[in-house]
């Protein structure tokens, strides 16, 4: 005769395996991992301690009383990744469809409480249906518990989403609010409201993958800043992303080994073109200023007249922050600086270096842009850039003008050590737009008003199409050749190791959202 004990280990283990082989069977040929093999797979073998394994729901209508599967649809602990404590939360779809119940989200927020406490990031799997409509407002209740949690861990710990199925409806939010959110093509959605809601409502016919699937908001909707090919590089992926950023907003990054040799970088001479129309790669720049292959980039997809992401110079960990002339010629509009400003503050929440490059010629002109709020979208990368307290580095590679020079970082908002390159030109606008302006008179007068307008124009790019004007005024620390930059880079960042910025009292701030 088994024991109780036994007995209990038995129902755990059925219940470990979603009580069902036949849905862990169909989970495996959708190409996706149960909920406890992705745990594992994120966590160092052997580190994962499970929290809140036998809790099962208290749900006593609509026959849920006889449906009980111990961890009641989440599974719920801690553990290390590289020997570093993280916490984590793994839904899973078996169990009523990974749907959120009063105690499936009191484990989350007891994990949550505990990363809290302790310092430690959160990485929260997600694959569910939503709200267990049997609770009613009990699983809404539990949802709005996780929200408020969200806000409050906001800027204290990492926290990382990673969207494994479904996530729909309220679902949603939670991700939302986290600091990095990573789909699965394919097998992965997020939406407020289905296909069906949408057919009845709007009469639109789309599918799920079309209306919120990994493609649509890694491109469209700028909602997921990674995507990943399966389960296995997602979670690769949430390692790799977690080894650029520190345990909580008091720690730093960790810092790799390096051994500092001739950082000198030739190939950096040959990148800027000769003509200043002409296109280039900002990513070139990115690599040959940064440690080989330490690039990692965000928001690929979404936006690319901006390009971030995070690298490591000399073994430390930077955020980079770049505009590319490759994409709009690296103009600012509303996307990229509403992209530009929420990957300044992530970096400036946890003492990463933001490293700025800039190639920009000004803001996007248009009625699209202007009716859609460029100005307050605009603001919020300035507002981001004034407010970010950690060691801040600015290189001018070429176009640096109008307003946009001020947004992207300047001396004049409060940029620690700000570089230009030979080829930077640092004006108001360019040399034909300005000449027209300021010559209007004598060119219309002119007996060839072409040729007076090639002399205006060379006259006024004599004065200002360079970077010497600036470092003049002191708005530019110092002009070096592109071959140098890695080597000042590193220099000044080691510089500002130390450095403490005191902001004014208040509450907080309030962002032009």
């Amino acid at each position: 005769m088994k024991s109780k004990v036994e007995i209990l280990q038995e129902k755990l283990a059925l219940s470990h395996e979603g009580g069902s082989a036949k849905r862990i069977a169909t989970q495996h040929q959708k190409g996706k991992l149960t909920a406890r093999e992705r745990v594992h797979l994120l966590l160092d073998p052997g580190s994962f301690e499970e929290i809140g394994a036998l809790v099962l729901h208290r749900t006593k209508e609509f026959g849920m009383e006889e449906q009980q599967f111990y961890g009641d649809g989440v599974v719920t602990g801690y553990g290390t990744i590289d020997g570093r404590l993280v916490y984590v939360f793994a839904q899973d779809f078996t169990v009523f469809g990974g749907a959120l119940s009063e105690t499936h989200a009191e484990k989350i927020c007891k994990i949550m409480d505990a990363a809290m406490k302790t310092g430690a990031p959160v990485i929260g799997l997600n694959d569910s249906g939503g709200a267990r409509i049997q609770e009613g407002v009990r699983s809404l209740g539990g949802y709005a518990d996780i929200f408020y949690r969200n806000v409050q861990a906001s800027g204290v710990i990492p926290q990382i989403s990673a969207i494994m199925g479904p996530c729909a409806g309220g679902a949603v939010y939670s991700p939302a609010m986290t600091d990095f959110t990573i789909m699965v093509e394919n097998t992965s959605y997020m939406f407020v409201t289905g296909p069906n809601v949408v057919k009845t409502v709007t009469n639109e016919t789309v599918s799920s993958e079309e209306l919120g699937g990994a493609s649509t908001h890694a491109t469209k909707s700028g909602v997921t800043q990674l995507t990943a090919v399966n389960d296995v590089d997602c979670i690769q992926q949430v390692k790799k992303l977690l080894s650029y950023m520190p345990q909580n907003c008091e720690d730093a990054a960790p810092v790799y080994p390096y051994t500092l040799a001739d950082e000198v970088r030739p190939a950096l001479n040959d990148i800027i073109p000769a003509s200043a129309n002409q296109p280039y790669d900002m990513r070139l720049v990115i690599e040959g200023i940064c440690d080989t292959d330490s690039f990692y980039e965000i928001h690929k997809d979404y936006a690319d007249n901006i390009v971030v992401g995070f690298a490591r110079l000399a073994g430390r960990s930077i955020g980079i922050v770049a505009n590319q002339p490759m994409s709009l010629a690296g103009v600012l509009d509303i996307e990229s600086s509403k992209k530009g400003a929420r990957f300044t503050r992530f970096c400036d929440c946890f003492n990463i270096p933001l490293l700025v490059l800039v190639d920009v010629p000004g803001f996007l002109p248009g009625t699209d842009q202007e009716w859609n709020g460029i100005i307050t979208n605009g603001a919020k990368l300035l507002y981001a850039f004034s407010e970010a307290t950690v060691p801040r580095c600015t290189v001018i590679t070429r176009k640096a003008y109008g307003g946009a020079y001020d947004v992207m970082n300047s001396k004049h908002i409060g940029a620690d050590m700000n570089f230009a390159w030979p080829s930077a030109e640092i004006a108001v606008m360019g040399a034909k737009g300005a000449s027209e302006i300021i010559f209007k008179k004598e060119i219309s007068e002119a007996d060839d008003p072409a040729a007076k307008l090639l002399e205006k124009e060379a006259e006024y790019a004599a004065l200002f199409a360079n970077p010497y004007t600036a470092a003049e005024r002191g708005f530019i620390d110092e002009v070096i050749m592109p071959d140098q930059t890695r080597r000042k880079l590193i220099k000044a960042f080691a510089m500002l190791e130390n450095k403490v910025a005191k902001r004014p009292r208040k509450k907080h701030g309030n962002i032009p959202l």
